[in-house]
C-alpha cells in the first residue's frame, strides 16, 4: 500500500528521514506556521514557531502571513485557529487528540441544559467544542473568567461548564454561586494529596503552583494557583530553586530551558511515582504525524460556518471583556 494511503504503517515508513530537516523543508515550501501548547512533547515544542497557552497560539497564528496552522494541540485547540483563521488550512497531527473536558459536554446535551435555564448566561470554558462554543454566551479560559465575572452584575445567574473544578474555584473567588456541568480534566484529577504532603514535607520551602482545574483539595495546597503561562512566569521568577508544579508535566521543559539553574517537580500521582499525570491525548501528536499532517496538509480542521460564526462571538465577548479591566495575579490563599 502507498504511504500516502497508510501513512502510519508500517511502523518503519519513516525510517531514515531527518524528520526535523524535513518538517522544517515543509514549514518553508507550505508557508506553515508551527503551533505547540505547553502540554506537548518536547521535541514538538522545540520545533514550534509559538509555544503557549491555546487561545495566544491561535491568536498568533492569525496575526502571521502563513497559510497553513499545523497545531500540536488538541482538537478543540486547532478548531479555535480555524475560527481565527477560517480562509488558513488548519491541519492537527492526529485527528483522535482530543480531550476530556469537550468529551463531557456533547453539544445537544449542553443545548438541553441550556434550555432549562433560560434565565443563566452561559460561561463557557474554552475547552470546548466549536459546536458548544457556539451555543454559548461568553468564553473564557482560565487567566480571563474571574475579570469577566466580575463585571457581570451581581444578581445575573450564571451557567459553567464544563469543568467543574474550574468552576469551584471561581465560586470561591467571586463568592457567585454558579451552576456548574459535571466534567473534568483527566490529568489534573489524578493528582494524590497524600503524595503531594509527602513531597512538600520532602521540600517544605517549594512554592507548589497549581491549575485551576485540579480538585480543591489539591489547589488548598498551592502557593499559586493560574493558568500555564502563569504558572511558568511564577515558576521562572519565584526566589525559590525548587518548584512544585501541579500541571501537565511537559510544561517543565519550557521551565527547564528558561531556568536551568532550577529544580522543578511534578506533583505526584497516586503511587507518587506513575505518569498518569501526562496527557494522553496530547502524547497522540509526534513528530512523525507533523511530518505527514505537513506533508500531505492531513488532516484538516473544518468547523462550518455557522457554526464558526456564532462561536467567534463568543470568542470576541470574551476578548471585549478580558480587555477592559488590567490582570491581576491569580493566587491561592
Amino acid at each position: 500500500m502507498d504511504a500516502r494511503l497508510n501513512p502510519f504503517g508500517p511502523r518503519n515508513a519513516l525510517a531514515g528521514l531527518d524528520l526535523k530537516a524535513e518538517i522544517n523543508r515543509l514549514r518553508k515550501e507550505k508557508n506553515a506556521v508551527i503551533l505547540a501548547h505547553y502540554y506537548q512533547d518536547p521535541a514538538l515544542q522545540d520545533i514550534a514557531d509559538f509555544v503557549g497557552d491555546s487561545l495566544d497560539l491561535s491568536r498568533k497564528a492569525a496575526a502571521t502571513e502563513a497559510e497553513v496552522i499545523a497545531f500540536c494541540g488538541v482538537k478543540f485547540m486547532a478548531e479555535v485557529a480555524k475560527i481565527l483563521s477560517p480562509n488558513k488550512i488548519v491541519v492537527l497531527p492526529d485527528l483522535a487528540a482530543g480531550c476530556s473536558l469537550e468529551d463531557s459536554c456533547p453539544p445537544e446535551d449542553f443545548a438541553r441544559f441550556r434550555r432549562a435555564h433560560p434565565d443563566h448566561i452561559s460561561l463557557t470554558y474554552i475547552n470546548c467544542s466549536a459546536a458548544v462554543k457556539a451555543e454559548s454566551d461568553i468564553i473564557v479560559t482560565s487567566s480571563s473568567a474571574e475579570k469577566i465575572i466580575n463585571q457581570l452584575p451581581a444578581d445575573q445567574k450564571i451557567l459553567f461548564a464544563p469543568d467543574k473544578h474550574l468552576g469551584a474555584w471561581l465560586n470561591r473567588k467571586t463568592g457567585r454561586d454558579m451552576l456548574l456541568w459535571d466534567g473534568t480534566c483527566i490529568v489534573h484529577e489524578k493528582f494524590s494529596v497524600t503524595e503531594l504532603l509527602k513531597l512538600k514535607a520532602q521540600h517544605p520551602a517549594a512554592p507548589v503552583l497549581a491549575h485551576p482545574e485540579c480538585p480543591a483539595a489539591i489547589l488548598d495546597l498551592a502557593h499559586y494557583i493560574g493558568a500555564t503561562s502563569g504558572i511558568l512566569d511564577y515558576a521562572l521568577n519565584s526566589p525559590e530553586q525548587t518548584v512544585i508544579v501541579a500541571t501537565e508535566p511537559n510544561i517543565i521543559h519550557q521551565m527547564q530551558l528558561k531556568a536551568p539553574h532550577k529544580t522543578f517537580i511534578g506533583a505526584p500521582g497516586a503511587d507518587g511515582n506513575c505518569g498518569c499525570n501526562t496527557c494522553p491525548y496530547m502524547a497522540l501528536n509526534t513528530m512523525e504525524k507533523l511530518y505527514i499532517a505537513l506533508r500531505d496538509l492531513s488532516p484538516r480542521i473544518e468547523v462550518p460556518e455557522d457554526v464558526r460564526i456564532k462561536a467567534k462571538i463568543s470568542l470576541d465577548r470574551m476578548l471585549e471583556m478580558a480587555g477592559r479591566v488590567s490582570a491581576s495575579p491569580v493566587k491561592g490563599d
